[in-house]
């Protein structure tokens, strides 16, 4: 059974850091690219993070670029997302995708996808 369970949301206040976890189960985890898209409340879905398949190469949104670091234990089947000097506008719904190609924008349309953990940033 093809799965992605996310942990590691909550909330915290402006400047504090957080750290997001994903176990992929089901899956030959080194056929897929691995991401974190984020759902923010009145914004549309936005791919945050994308990481290559043996965890080489990583890109970053604008928005997190310098804050946030994603990586990938391919022993583990295991993707994290380091989330630092977190801001307001850092609230929202976090989701660990897995898919091809490696890009932001593709992110996005990844067929496989978490339940989602929640990520609140209070001033």
């Amino acid at each position: 059974q093809e799965q992605l369970v996310e942990s590691g949301g909550g909330s915290v206040e402006v400047g504090g850091s957080l750290r997001l976890s994903c176990v992929a189960s089901g899956f030959t985890y080194t056929d897929y690219c691995a991401g974190w898209v984020r759902q923010s409340p009145g914004k549309e879905r936005e791919g945050i993070a994308v990481i290559y398949f043996a965890g080489s190469t990583a890109r970053y949104a604008d928005p997190v670029k310098g804050r946030f670091t994603i990586s990938r234990d391919n022993a583990k089947n295991t993707l994290d997302l380091q989330m630092n000097s977190l801001k307001p506008e850092d609230t929202g719904m976090y989701y660990c995708v897995l898919g091809v190609p490696c890009t932001l924008d593709a992110v996005t349309q990844y067929r496989v996808r978490g339940q989602g953990t929640q990520v609140t940033v209070s001033s």
